[in-house]
């Protein structure tokens, strides 16, 4: 098995797309629930259709902190990809007669 090193960027990296995720999931969630009701992504309308309530935090704002931290934990994915050697096959195989 190989030993992972990680680097400067890969901390920061890991901070930043976990923190992007987290504020977008927990922290508006939290935003949301201490706003009070409405809960839900689209505002409340009454009978006559006129808005009476909408939520605190708009639902595109979560999904693109949260889509903004999933591409920079994908970016950071494919940074490590390439960065690391090939080489050859660190397995070892030990043959064995069969009984």
């Amino acid at each position: 098995m190989k030993d992972t090193i990680i680097t400067t960027i890969d901390r920061a990296a890991m901070a930043l797309g976990g923190g992007l995720v987290l504020l977008g999931v927990v922290g508006l969630g939290i935003v949301e629930v201490l706003a009070g009701p409405p809960y839900g992504a689209a505002p409340t309308t009454n009978d006559a259709g006129e808005v009476v309530a909408t939520p605190m935090v708009d639902a595109n704002l979560r999904v693109l902190l949260v889509v903004a931290g999933l591409v920079v934990l994908l970016a950071w994915q494919v940074y490590r990809m390439a960065a690391t050697p090939g080489g050859a096959d660190a397995t070892q195989r030990v043959e064995m007669t069969a009984d």
